[in-house]
């Protein structure tokens, strides 16, 4: 066997070693490129929960929402087919991390803390958090006229949080109730136990978009701007396909497919970061 100049006695062991299955303490065998393993097999595996209309859901038993019409254009872009994994939310990202699958394409929220863990395309979305009351109700115009009110949300989440937090700075704060979902919050929203429900706008300009005579918005939006994303893993090896998936992502708004599908699903378009944009939360 003819070494490469750079070889040596302890790198042609560990291989053979590794190559007889046996591993060796602080060697590991260089990953290959994750796009380039993609197009050999022609088919991306992705995971997400399919419980988040708009972006994901099932109508009789049928994948479909934002993220699938996304994807699927940039299955073609690439080349290749996607398969779509439908997981718990708490599995997604740990998932992901174990190398179970290629991709996440459950809407993330750019976050400073996911930043050090996950690598991000440019946004799918805005994920700032917004209002939404009652089409007949005429006392709320804008997020101030909320003091004094009752708004709810689902338990555990940013947009509660971030709802609280906007109470504080309100002559009247704002009374919160918590449920285990958003559909729980609208119901109540819309028998008139709740003044507004608070979630991302995306996921309220769906809910509205498909019940105007009884929601509408409360804008402008009061949350910190942020934007949803979809997330591979951190690594060298791994980054050529978040950065191709970008790629695409960027075609799609240039080439118009994307405010196709925008309109599709929240009834308008609207202009997103070319760049995966600095988090502010």
């Amino acid at each position: 066997m003819i070494l490469p100049p750079a070889a040596s006695r302890r790198t042609v062991l560990a291989a053979g070693l590794a190559g007889a299955g046996i591993a060796i303490a602080g060697i590991r065998p260089a990953r290959a490129d994750t796009l380039a393993e993609v197009k050999a097999r022609g088919e991306l595996v992705c995971a997400t929960e399919m419980e988040f209309a708009p972006f994901d859901f099932l109508v009789n038993n049928e994948y479909t929402g934002v993220d699938r019409d996304l994807i699927d254009e940039v299955g073609k872009d690439l080349g290749v087919k996607v398969k779509y994994l439908d997981l718990p939310w708490t599995s997604v990202l740990p998932g992901l991390e174990a190398r179970k699958f290629d991709f996440v394409i459950a809407p993330v929220t750019i976050t400073i803390e996911r930043m050090k863990r996950y690598s991000f395309t440019v946004p799918i979305a805005e994920a700032t958090v917004a209002l939404m009351k009652r089409a007949d109700d005429k006392s709320i115009t804008k997020p101030e006229d909320l003091a004094g009110k009752t708004a709810g949300g689902q338990k555990g989440t940013a947009q509660v949080a971030q709802l609280a937090e906007f109470s504080k700075t309100l002559p009247k704060p704002i009374t919160i109730k918590e449920y285990v979902d958003n559909n729980q919050s609208y119901a109540d929203l819309a028998a008139g136990r709740l003044d507004a429900s608070v979630n991302s706008l995306p996921n309220l300009g769906y809910v509205v978009s498909k019940r105007p005579e009884q929601f509408a918005l409360v804008l402008p939006p009061f949350g910190k701007p942020s934007y949803y994303s979809w997330v591979g893993r951190l690594g060298k090896e791994d980054q050529s396909l978040t950065d191709a998936i970008s790629a695409s992502l960027v075609k799609m708004q240039e080439d118009g497919r994307l405010a196709t599908i925008q309109k599709k699903w929240f009834g308008q378009s609207f202009a997103l970061p070319k760049t995966v944009p600095t988090p502010s939360l």
